[in-house]
């Protein structure tokens, strides 16, 4: 299991395109720069999403692992 420093974890599961995404980019919003969002997933889209999430925002994608049927992603805010 893949375990990481975060100061904020997020719950997407049972959540579709494009709805985690979004989510993702509001609880972002709340952190200061530096900090580490969790977010677990369970829509199999959001794994290319998170990745074109983090190329355009600027927030780097550290960590993205697949636990049974859901997806853990790290994204450092920048």
């Amino acid at each position: 299991m893949t375990t990481m420093n975060h100061d904020k974890e997020l719950d997407a599961r049972g959540l579709s395109c494009p709805l985690p995404i979004l989510k993702t980019k509001k609880a972002l919003s709340d952190l200061a720069s530096g900090q580490v969002l969790k977010v677990v997933a369970t829509d199999p889209g959001s794994i290319k999403d998170m990745q074109a999430f983090a190329n355009q925002t600027g927030n780097p994608l550290v960590s993205q692992a697949e636990q049974g049927k859901e997806y853990v992603f790290f994204l450092r805010k920048k």
